[in-house]
């Protein structure tokens, strides 16, 4: 059965294809500030340049943001409203995989809040809220995954694969050219960035290609070891 006769709006579409390209810009973004940071920084490409398309790939993605959080609140078939684009797990459509994804969006916010307000806050405090943009990536990525009724398209599936490919990838490069120190830094970045993949497939493997994920993925039984 195609998407459009299950939700019955091309509203759906829209918020899937916003949903998907913030994703993807999302990724880049992180990408781009972990490469920025290290020492493995392209030499052609000078640091303002960089620092600039981590902007403007951010601010681009704010859009597509924007647009996936409007058009998934008008889909008249979920009927989400507009409280649950800022106050997480308040959804009764898939309440904890959405959840995630409203707190990945309130994170994002405050980064660009924070990026307008840097000036005044000072370079410091700056940074720390901007790191958050680090923590709404593997929630964006597990939010897709767990409310997206298109995760076992294998086109999806291989765009989840490439997106932690490509974070993994930055990592690994950050931390194969860094210099000496900050031991407890790297250490979590590299189990963090193993993790998330290993993460990633055993929850695809015993949730969303799994039968029946519809009706678990709108409780927490699958947090809880409930049955299929």
């Amino acid at each position: 059965m195609s998407a459009l006769a299950v939700t019955g709006s091309p509203l759906w579409y829209a918020a899937r294809a916003g949903g998907t390209l913030a994703l993807l810009l999302l990724t880049a973004t992180v990408v781009l500030g972990i490469v920025a940071g290290g020492r493995g920084a392209p030499r052609r490409i000078g640091r303002f340049e960089l620092g600039l398309l981590h902007r403007n790939v951010a601010l681009l993605g704010s859009a597509f943001l924007a647009l996936h959080v409007v058009t998934a609140v008008l889909d008249p078939f979920v009927r989400l409203g507009w409280a649950v684009a800022v106050v997480p797990f308040a959804a009764s459509y898939r309440p904890l995989w959405l959840g995630l994804g409203t707190v990945a969006c309130d994170l994002l916010l405050a980064v660009l809040i924070t990026t307008a307000l840097r000036r005044r806050l000072g370079v410091r405090r700056w940074k720390a809220v901007h790191r958050l943009a680090y923590a709404a990536w593997p929630l964006a990525v597990f939010h897709a995954a767990g409310t997206g009724t298109d995760t076992r398209l294998p086109l999806q599936l291989w765009l989840y694969a490439g997106c932690v490919a490509a974070v993994a990838g930055a990592v690994g490069l950050r931390l194969a050219t860094a210099g000496p120190g900050r031991l407890a830094g790297r250490v979590t970045a590299a189990v963090t960035a193993a993790a998330v993949p290993v993460a990633l497939t055993v929850f695809l493997a015993d949730g969303p290609l799994q039968p029946g994920w519809a009706h678990r993925a709108a409780t927490t039984a699958f947090l809880l070891g409930g049955g299929r």
